[in-house]
């Protein structure tokens, strides 16, 4: 086993991970770096999604060299002794330090609209945890709300699987809400549950989608629990009162999508959303884009009245300075 370990004021134990424990795939077979009692707190430094292949210098022509086999690292995984398959794992979200900048990328076929947008694009924003903002662009500033965009445990099938699609397990699911205070309870597979994180966001808007958001290398400190009095089939959290409603004390303007096909009502959406952000703010079609990707959130309105569907994406318009 590997990691260190500090101490916090009141002797409580920090174990520290570090991110050169990084791996590109799950895999129920990987060596444990880290072994925890439940209730203890660890310290992940978890890079950035591109695995350090992008930096404050970097152009779009390094978006269109970049190996997406290396992408979405996750550091990990920990053992957490008395985990059995069954049983649930809950993840305390405690505290995240973040460098002090972060990307925003188009990426060549990836992406809702990546039909629409085949070139790559890269954008380079300023984290200032301490201002608690992102300076995403001129006259563009967001609210730091760092989260971690890959989750999870080991999943229950053998092998290496992609890091890229989330599961039951959990993995990348992109949840915004996973933020510090929120608790995050995840199905156990295998014995010792292997938990790992990684892909560290600054700042998303729900739905993520030009593909990614303000990403950030981070540290993220979390405490694990075994949980053997409640049973989950998917990932499910928990969220103290008043969170949700300190992200939305923003004036919003709201694009719709209508149609019979749920996907294609989100990117309508979106694309009505795009073209309000170049016409209203005056910005170029990409950086629109990416501005609904970091800043705007999807959501169904309405999925019950046949055949049609409604889907809404909200801009909170304080994003704009």
């Amino acid at each position: 086993m590997a990691g260190d370990h500090t101490h916090a004021p009141g002797g409580r134990t920090i174990h520290e991970v570090g991110a050169e424990h990084a791996a590109f795939v799950w895999d129920n077979a990987a060596e444990p770096v880290l072994e925890v009692e439940p209730g203890e707190t660890i310290q992940l430094e978890c890079a950035d999604a591109s695995g350090g292949q992008l930096n404050q210098d970097s152009t779009a022509a390094d978006v269109k060299a970049l190996n997406l086999g290396r992408v979405n690292p996750i550091t990990g995984p920990v053992f957490v002794k008395g985990a059995q398959p069954g049983d649930v794992l809950a993840v305390e979200i405690l505290e995240f330090a973040p460098k002090p900048w972060g990307w925003t990328a188009i990426i060549p076929g990836f992406g809702l609209l990546a039909e629409e947008f085949p070139d790559p694009w890269l954008n380079i924003s300023t984290v200032d945890q301490a201002a608690q903002t992102v300076a995403f662009a001129d006259g563009v500033t967001l609210p730091f709300a760092p989260f971690p965009g890959t989750i999870g445990l080991a999943p229950q099938q053998p092998g290496q699987h992609s890091v890229v699609p989330p599961s039951k397990w959990g993995g990348n699911m992109d949840i915004r809400h996973l933020r510090a205070g929120t608790t995050l309870y995840l199905p156990v597979a295998v014995e010792g549950a292997l938990f790992s994180v990684g892909d560290t966001h600054a700042a998303m808007g729900d739905a993520e989608v030009c593909g990614t958001a303000v990403e950030t290398a981070m540290d993220i400190t979390v405490r694990l629990t075994v949980r053997t009095d409640m049973s989950a089939r998917y990932p499910q959290y928990a969220i103290p009162a008043g969170q949700l409603a300190a992200t939305e004390q923003s004036s919003y303007h709201v694009c719709t999508g209508i149609g019979p096909d749920l996907f294609e009502a989100a990117k309508e959406a979106t694309r009505a959303m795009v073209d309000h952000i170049a016409q209203r703010y005056g910005r170029p079609r990409q950086e629109a884009y990416a501005i609904a990707s970091v800043a705007c959130d999807l959501r169904i309105h309405e999925i019950v009245d046949v055949p049609n569907w409604v889907v809404g994406a909200f801009l909170p318009e304080a994003v704009f300075s």
